[in-house]
């Protein structure tokens, strides 16, 4: 059951408020006005609120104003005997969960809490899963090399620059791209991720600016691209190497002028998106070869991270594997395994060509395979 803030001047209201609440077996707390309100919000973190908007020294609506400062997802119930559309109107603007008219009937109460509960429990599951989301692309370690890439991300992330991401495959290019938007202003918007290697050249387009029905035999509807899609948020195109030069030249063009053209459309479609491109290339040697048009290199360069290869920080091995370990028997619902030093620091001794990628995949082999403790021999027979 809810735990709910009754704030009204008039006992009356207040009292009976009460006594039909605590009946339907939810926790009531009361308030006579508005600064007792506030105080009880901050203390006593309440599931709703139901507000007077009539009240001495300190209206409803800014009791109203003042929780949505410090307690953005409260929902606030306004309640009146002298209500008007234009005083509803203004309470919801302001934030309010709902408005009701005194004299207040019993069943819109309760269809109100349940309403406002239900949606207080989605908001909260919704921050629970990001929560978890955020923690799956937690870069892992301490290592002097990855904390200067820490450091560069918190540098660059509250911006809009563009970003290039260097590295090998498997070093955890994408962890950081991640990084950059949850740390930015767009991290209530959306993260669109293109694997530009992995998109057949004559889809690419299409892909990335989408397509109008009809432009093309198999395009039976429309379709909006990546960077529509990606609109107010972050778009990451992963190995922007491989990119064809025709998709690399209209690329270059959002760039420019924050514009898109469908396939087949005759409009621009205008975008606000922040670029993040990653490529485990080297884009000058490409640019020498002609694979890789240099204006587009200079306009996606405005900051270069270059993440460090496995073998580049190995005192972060420790780290990964035991957060791994912890990962993978999690997944597979049974109880984590330990490694022995021993074996940890033979893991220390590899080169890792495919980097963290790799390391994972021997560990989630290794739990697989082996018993509740992972040994050194076992480790020199299953790598």
């Amino acid at each position: 059951m809810a735990k709910i803030l009754v704030i009204d001047d008039e006992r009356s209201i207040r009292n009976s408020m009460k006594d039909i609440l605590t009946f339907e077996k939810h926790e009531v707390l009361v308030a006579e006005n508005g600064m007792e309100g506030l105080i009880a919000v901050k203390t006593e973190k309440p599931d709703l609120v139901f507000c007077d908007i009539k009240m001495p020294n300190m209206e409803g609506i800014e009791v109203l104003e003042r929780i949505k400062e410090f307690s953005r997802d409260t929902p606030v119930v306004m309640i009146s005997g002298h209500g008007t559309i234009d005083t509803a109107i203004e309470a919801i603007k302001k934030g309010a969960y709902d408005f009701i008219e005194k004299p207040l009937d019993l069943n819109r109460i309760l269809i109100t809490i349940k309403n406002a509960t239900d949606k207080t429990q989605l908001i909260q599951e919704t921050q629970t899963l990001k929560n978890k989301v955020s923690k799956k692309y937690e870069m892992i370690g301490h290592s002097e090399a990855l904390e200067k890439v820490k450091e560069m991300i918190d540098k660059v992330a509250i911006s809009d620059a563009r970003v290039l991401i260097t590295g090998p495959n498997g070093c955890g290019k994408e962890l950081v791209s991640r990084q950059l938007h949850e740390k930015s202003n767009r991290r209530e918007n959306a993260f669109i991720e293109v694997n530009c290697a992995a998109i057949p050249y004559e889809l690419i387009e299409s892909e990335l600016f989408g397509h109008e029905k009809g432009s093309f035999t198999s395009a039976i509807k429309q379709k909006k691209g990546k960077f529509e899609l990606a609109n107010g948020g972050t778009i990451f195109l992963d190995e922007i190497g491989d990119m064809s030069l025709n998709a690399q030249a209209k690329v270059l063009r959002v760039l420019q002028e924050n514009k898109i053209s469908r396939i087949g459309g005759d409009g621009d479609i205008q975008v606000d998106v922040r670029i993040i491109a990653a490529t485990n290339k080297n884009l000058k040697e490409e640019i020498t070869k002609g694979n890789f048009r240099e204006d587009l290199y200079h306009r996606l360069s405005v900051i270069i991270i270059n993440v460090p290869s496995l073998r580049e920080r190995k005192e972060d091995i420790e780290d990964l594997i035991a957060y791994f370990i912890s990962e993978i028997c999690t997944e597979m619902r049974i109880s984590p395994k330990t490694m022995t030093p021993e074996a940890i620091e033979l893991m220390k001794s590899y080169e890792w060509s495919g980097n963290i990628r790799e390391l994972r995949n021997v560990v989630e082999r290794l739990i697989i395979l082996c018993g509740p403790v992972i040994t050194a021999e076992d480790l020199k027979q299953y790598k």
